[in-house]
């Protein structure tokens, strides 16, 4: 029996999905406990690109347990868009259930994140306006609707006049913006329950179940730590909680039943949205290293931010998750660049050096990365196939960040393909 969890240990976009996928493989059980659409996870199997928000990487594998947790915002529009495509290519979803407490992204939700992020200004927050936040929201303000009300029409109906008609209030006399059509908007969505009502099941019975019966189960995170709502840079994150302790709230499950927790990251960093990055690159290395990483979002398609491999942070994941294991992908971006720097600890304003990232962005601001330079390398690596194949530069730059993050790393990704992860 072994119960993984992948966890994002940058902003996210560390290319968790393939990581996710290559143990989904052999795993009997994959559970998605937080966020909602906002989330991408980009596959890549057997020439075949599989780019998932909500539905578990383990939909690929036809003979595993897909479960999507409490803790996740479900939008259900693209929920079903997700079922279709992943139809229509073959990719059969029978396998796969949704946990009857996870709350309904509504439209009322992705309205209000739109008007409140133009109402913020120049001191917008920067979400995907996906509706993510608004949903959490209602659900800890208990007023949201949840699946099981969605696959209960009559339920569902009472319940979204009421909110609705709240919701348009806000939108239309504190927003100034165009109310909801409640009624067709409940047509629609409770076409939307009758596909999902298939699905829903107890997630907490059956991964509980799983592990009583000594299944393999994965853990996929959303996210990352520094997006968390209490640990990430606070207000730039997301409203749930990408951390490994997340998981056990958002599928309803104790901390013994994990075994191993495994955190991702690039060999560079990354970011998209607004919030403080202290080793981003607003020059040509940077945009050398954003054009041949492909950095562009999942979900939003929008340029990434790019800096240098921030070690401050990754010692900040390293505690907050407890991880037991590394994965650091994309080294083959860094071909050809030259000399590497990575960030070892902040400069502070008022002239203090520290090691420790700060608990807040005030904490943060002003605070300039002090540097360690470590030989780069030209070489194509992307066709090695074992550890040992890599010139000993990338070695060096693998093992250095082993000692500086204190964590070891266990696999290293040399391409898109989960085949060009070399496991150590």
């Amino acid at each position: 029996m072994a119960a993984n969890i992948v966890i994002g240990t940058q902003w996210g976009d560390e290319g968790k999905g393939k990581i996710i996928d290559i143990l989904a493989s052999r795993a009997e059980v994959v559970v998605r406990s937080q966020g909602g659409n906002n989330a991408g996870h980009t596959v890549v199997s057997n020439g075949e690109t599989y780019k998932l928000h909500l539905i578990p990487s383990g939909i690929l594998y036809p003979n595993t347990l897909c479960l999507i947790g409490a803790g996740v915002v479900l939008d259900p529009k693209d929920f079903v868009s997700e079922l279709d495509g992943l139809h229509a290519r073959g990719i059969k979803t029978d396998n796969l259930k949704i946990d009857p407490r996870a709350h309904v992204v509504m439209p009322w939700h992705i309205t209000l994140d739109g008007l409140s992020e133009k109402f913020r200004g120049n001191s917008d927050i920067g979400t995907t306006k996906r509706g993510i936040g608004p949903t959490y929201m209602d659900k800890y303000e208990r007023c949201g609707l949840r699946i099981y009300d969605l696959v209960h029409p009559e339920i569902f109906a009472e319940k979204a006049r009421t909110t609705g008609a709240l919701k348009n209030k806000i939108i239309t006399e504190v927003y100034g913006g165009e109310a909801i059509d409640i009624e067709q908007m409940i047509a629609e969505y409770t076409e939307y329950g009758k596909i999902l009502a298939p699905y829903v099941d107890d997630v907490s019975v059956l991964t509980f179940e799983a592990d009583q019966a000594g299944k393999t189960i994965l853990f996929e995170g959303a996210q990352a730590t520094l997006l968390d709502i209490d640990f990430g840079t606070y207000p730039y994150v997301t409203s749930s909680h990408p951390l490994s302790a997340g998981v056990c709230v958002g599928s309803g499950v104790g901390p013994k039943m994990i075994s191993n927790i495994i955190g991702v990251a690039k060999a560079y960093t990354t970011r998209v949205g607004k919030g403080p990055f202290p080793t981003e690159l607003d020059d040509e290395i940077g945009d050398r290293i954003r054009n041949v990483g492909g950095e562009f979002g999942t979900t939003t398609g929008r340029p990434r931010r790019t800096g240098w491999f921030d070690a401050v942070i990754i010692r900040h994941s390293v505690r907050v998750n407890g991880l037991d294991g590394l994965a650091i992908n994309k080294l083959d971006t860094l071909s050809g660049i030259g000399t590497l720097k990575v960030c070892v600890a902040y400069h502070t304003p008022d002239g203090r050096q520290i090691k420790d990232f700060p608990p807040t962005l005030e904490g943060l601001d002003g605070c300039t990365p002090v540097y360690e330079e470590l030989p780069g390398f030209d070489e194509d690596i992307s066709g090695c196939k074992e550890y040992s194949e890599l010139p000993a530069a990338c070695k060096a730059y693998i093992e250095r960040l082993e000692e500086l993050v204190g964590c070891k790393i266990v696999m290293v990704g040399v391409g898109p393909d989960r085949s060009q992860i070399l496991e150590r």
